[in-house]
């Protein structure tokens, strides 16, 4: 009887080039040796290999499933059902624009068409430069500032068509825009290998922008009983341990 084998090939894809293999071995190495079973590993890999080629490719597939003893197909189907991990390459700067309800209601919806017209690309796809990549996110987790764009997932806030075309526009120029909050922009590349687990070695560029402002702590200053800003002497919510409404 004839052994029948169900599922992908276990190694379908070209390996990496000796010296780049090397390379993310010795990072993976490092990933895999902070957790207490290799697979555990497999996102922080899959990172890894999105930092080298700007998305996860089958070599990088290959790679990964070399290393944590998985086969590429479950390799594959780990690196399909999270969003963050492309299968085409990336632009050097990938905006994400928000299309849930709030941010589409307050026009995150027309930011996106208009930023598709403006860059001459469609949903996931890049600009001829491979400058910039576009995607509809479906939540940002930024209600508060909303209508929101990231760039690398970096924040840019209360965006209106305006201010995200010239967001584009300034990126493809070379400039330097700084994120509402949140460290300082870099590539693409970059920032998935900040995400694989390596420290950003920018001086400074972690705090450069600061952390949630105060629509972000809204919510703790009335669960507090405190007045927000602008209110001064009005009170929504009493504290919990007075028991009575203000």
């Amino acid at each position: 009887m004839t052994d029948v084998q169900l599922g992908m090939p276990a190694l379908p894809a070209k390996p990496y080039p000796a010296e780049v293999h090397a390379r993310l071995a010795a990072d993976a190495r490092e990933l895999i040796s902070r957790y207490p079973v290799a697979r555990s590993a497999l996102l922080p890999l899959l990172h890894l290999v999105q930092a080298e080629e700007g998305f996860v490719s089958p070599s990088g597939i290959r790679f990964c499933a070399e290393q944590v003893e998985l086969t590429t197909a479950e390799v594959t189907a780990v690196a399909t059902f999270y969003t963050m991990y492309r299968r085409k390459p990336a632009g050097k700067y990938h905006v994400g624009v928000c299309t849930n309800t709030l941010c589409a209601v307050l026009g995150g919806d027309q930011i996106f068409e208009e930023l598709q017209q403006h860059l001459g690309v469609g949903n996931n796809e890049t600009t001829a430069d491979g400058e910039i990549s576009i995607e509809h996110i479906e939540c940002n987790a930024a209600c508060d500032y909303a209508p929101v764009v990231m760039v690398n997932w970096e924040f840019f806030d209360n965006q209106t068509p305006e201010s995200a075309r010239q967001l584009v526009d300034d990126l493809r120029a070379g400039a330097d825009p700084q994120p509402t909050r949140g460290a300082r922009l870099c590539s693409f590349k970059d920032t998935a290998r900040i995400l694989a687990g390596f420290p950003d070695e920018r001086p400074g560029a972690v705090d450069a922008s600061g952390a949630g402002g105060a629509p972000s702590l809204a919510g703790l200053r009335l669960a507090k009983g405190e007045a927000l800003p602008g209110t001064p002497g009005t009170k929504v919510v009493s504290p919990r341990h007075e028991g009575t409404e203000a």
